[in-house]
């Protein structure tokens, strides 16, 4: 059975001048899908994720959440369906990690300042999640990268998402936080029926939790589908600028690549 589009993209162009160009990028997005976004530096991949979040508004082409197009919802209706997990954290201000994650919870707290129990309970159950709880009284400047990294997705987590926009989760985490987080969003994708875009450099990482790829080249969308189907030899090798082999994984029997050196 077909599952029905949550996010439907039609036509996607945005130009950053003499940097690079999005141009005709068209792809759906289901409840309890995981799209992998891979593709060269350059490529597109976190502005798709600016646009998909109106940080950027597209020059041309069509973004629907749910069958509403994405320019006509405001900006705190849009935060209560989708939440997006930067690459980095900019503050403004000292937080704390709770603080930073109660910052999720304000887009359901119309018309009130300050977080209620329920907030409260769900901050904390975002931060177990994300495997942050026992450092919630932590300064996040006091934080390695792969601590906060955790801490933006217990932030992600606490507005309750229908879409998880998730840009390079597991760059800076170690083998067993990205074995955690893998097994976190295979449950928010299978469970809960969460809608997942994972941009991501770590092409087996991608292959190995995602559903489907969107391989990114020169700003148009290369190649979308399983990850068999996107790991062919020729169309990464024309992508990335170099040689590569793929293989097949003898323990999860899905597609692996590596550089032919």
């Amino acid at each position: 059975m077909t599952r029905e589009p949550l996010v439907s993209v039609r036509g996607l162009a945005f130009d950053y001048g003499r940097r690079f160009r999005l141009e005709d990028v068209s792809f759906d997005l289901a409840g309890g899908e995981i799209l992998g976004v891979i593709g060269p530096n350059g490529s597109g991949k976190t502005t798709l994720v600016r646009l998909l979040s109106k940080v950027h508004e597209p020059e041309r082409g069509e973004i629907r959440l749910g069958g509403v197009p994405l320019r006509d919802l405001p900006r705190r209706a849009l935060a209560r369906q989708v939440a997006v997990v930067p690459q980095d954290l900019r503050l403004a201000f000292p937080l704390s990690v709770e603080e930073l994650c109660l910052m999720g919870r304000h887009p359901h707290a119309e018309g009130r300042f300050f977080e209620g129990p329920e907030d409260l309970a769900k901050a904390r159950t975002a931060m177990t999640l994300a495997g942050v709880l026992d450092l919630r009284a932590a300064p996040l400047e006091t934080l390695s990268g792969g601590e906060r990294q955790r801490a933006l997705l217990a932030r992600a987590l606490a507005q309750e998402p229908r879409v998880l926009l998730l840009d390079e989760p597991t760059s800076h985490l170690d083998l067993r936080h990205q074995r955690d987080i893998v097994g976190l969003l295979r449950h928010l994708s299978r469970d809960r029926g969460v809608a997942i875009l994972l941009v991501s450099h770590d092409l087996n990482l991608s292959a190995e939790v995602a559903d489907r790829l969107l391989l990114l080249s020169g700003g148009r969308v290369a190649r979308l589908g399983g990850p068999a189907e996107v790991f062919d030899e020729a169309m990464l090798g024309a992508a990335y600028g170099c040689p590569v082999r793929v293989e097949t994984s003898p323990v999860s029997g899905r597609p692996i690549v590596g550089v032919r050196l």
